[in-house]
């Protein structure tokens, strides 16, 4: 976006938010997987200001805390908490005189860019805000006063009338405007309302006597507009991330079977032709290749999936990467260091974690592969562990190329067993095996006749 005067934003992260009734700052609740005031800042940083100034309150420690990492962030302190004008006036003597102001709310997460942008673009000129035509403005907060098509003033919910109440077009909070003239404006504010506050909202008002001009841009989406006060309004904001996130995927060639049983709480980048079924959650940083199924109910995070993957259900995929062709599940639990070669199959109730998996290999049922490689067309039978943890530290397991490990075999760690190498079913194995040896270790078999089972014990007295 092409500025004619600098931009800096003021997000005002201040308000603690009584009615989520909860310890945690509201501006740090959930949406999609980012703190809601995450979102704000995304918003803020895509229109490319010169500064960020973040006003917060008594919670001051716990927000910047979250946001440690965010080196563009000025911080301002309010105490004490006045409203949402006096918020703005703390944050006004850091911003350059020449700039153009965009104020923004922390607990409005789902403005876009593209509304910002015109906002902005509006407020350069004059006060611009940000509002919503909504089909239910009960509990949306302040409404706004027009003269036919002439923004005149806006009312907050608790100070208006039954006929202001009735009107149908909601403020945002957002707002726009030359500095010079938003700092005038604040200065002539007063606490004379319910709250006894000093309102941002009052600028309109004000402006209006002066004989200013006011601009309202409405938001293509409602929701754009709409700010988070208690965990019902978050959980309806949430449905609708989570539907225009499915719209996108989409739109990118992506089958959603039910846009309303998807999560998406992180950024996710998918190929043609995947399927997604219902009940699914991906998060962080998901890579989905050409041809991907998801079955239901899976989790899947962090994870590079490659062509033609078939997830199937309830299984919980964290910091994987998967090559093109594998089979997972159902009931499989792939754990952070996961590497699959291509063609893999690890099958239900198999478990990795550090594991790499060499083309071809297979782990089809019940079985545990921490710390360890597996070479390519290995197969690991059921119930076989490797035991990588000695009760201080780690170690690993090697298995070569064309292993086979029978059932319910037990491999200790250090250990290697290299190419070609077969483990029989129920050994313990501590010792390394060599290329194409057998490895065989169990007790003997007795078979006791004349005994007596327990049941007949008990009964006998």
């Amino acid at each position: 976006m092409t500025c004619a005067s600098a931009l800096e934003v003021i997000v005002l992260a201040a308000g603690t938010g009584t009615r989520m009734r909860s310890r945690l700052p509201k501006v740090l609740h959930g949406l999609g997987g980012q703190p809601l005031l995450a979102h704000v800042l995304d918003a803020a940083a895509a229109l490319g200001p010169d500064k960020i100034h973040v006003v917060v309150g008594e919670q001051a420690g716990e927000v910047k805390a979250c946001f440690a990492d965010r080196r563009d962030l000025s911080w301002v302190l309010q105490a004490p908490r006045l409203g949402t004008g006096h918020a703005v006036a703390q944050a006004l003597p850091q911003v350059s005189a020449s700039a153009t102001v965009l104020v923004l709310l922390a607990d409005v997460p789902l403005v876009r860019e593209p509304t910002l942008a015109k906002c902005v673009d509006r407020g350069r000129r004059g006060l611009a805000l940000v509002s919503a035509q909504v089909p239910q403005p009960d509990g949306l907060g302040a409404r706004i006063l027009r003269d036919g098509e002439r923004v005149v003033g806006i009312v907050e919910e608790k100070d208006a009338s039954p006929d202001q109440l009735a009107i149908a077009e909601v403020n945002s909070g957002m707002l726009a405007a030359p500095s010079g003239l938003l700092g005038e404006l604040l200065r002539a504010v007063t606490p004379d309302n319910a709250q006894g506050e000093y309102y941002l909202t009052d600028v309109a008002s004000l402006a209006t006597a002066r004989g200013l001009a006011i601009e309202a841009v409405r938001a293509e989406e409602p929701e754009e507009a709409l700010g988070v006060n208690d965990r019902i309004q978050l959980a309806h904001l949430e449905r609708h991330y989570q539907r225009r996130q499915a719209e996108a995927l989409a739109a990118a060639g992506v089958t959603v079977l039910d846009p309303a049983r998807l999560d998406i709480r992180g950024a996710v980048h998918a190929g043609r032709d995947c399927v997604i079924d219902v009940g699914v959650v991906l998060e962080g940083e998901v890579t989905l290749g050409d041809g991907v199924r998801i079955g239901a109910n899976c989790v899947v995070a962090d994870t590079v999936l490659g062509n033609d993957v078939e997830v199937l259900p309830m299984c919980c995929i964290h910091g994987a990467r998967v090559a093109s062709g594998c089979r997972i599940g159902p009931f499989a639990r792939l754990r952070p260091g996961t590497d699959l070669g291509v063609g893999v199959h690890v099958g239900n109730f198999v478990e990795t974690k550090k594991a790499r998996l060499g083309d071809g290999a297979k782990a089809n049922h019940l079985a545990y592969l921490g710390d360890a490689s597996v070479g390519a067309e290995s197969n690991i039978g059921a119930g076989a562990i490797t035991c990588n943890y000695d009760g201080v530290a780690k170690h690993r397991t090697e298995i070569g190329d064309g292993v086979f490990v029978g059932t319910n075999a037990t491999l200790v760690a250090p250990l290697t067993l290299e190419d070609e190498a077969y483990v029989g079913a129920g050994s313990t194995i501590t010792s390394a095996v060599g290329r194409a040896e057998l490895a065989i270790s169990r007790g003997r078999q007795r078979n006791i006749q004349g005994w007596t089972p327990p049941a007949k014990r008990r009964k006998g007295g």
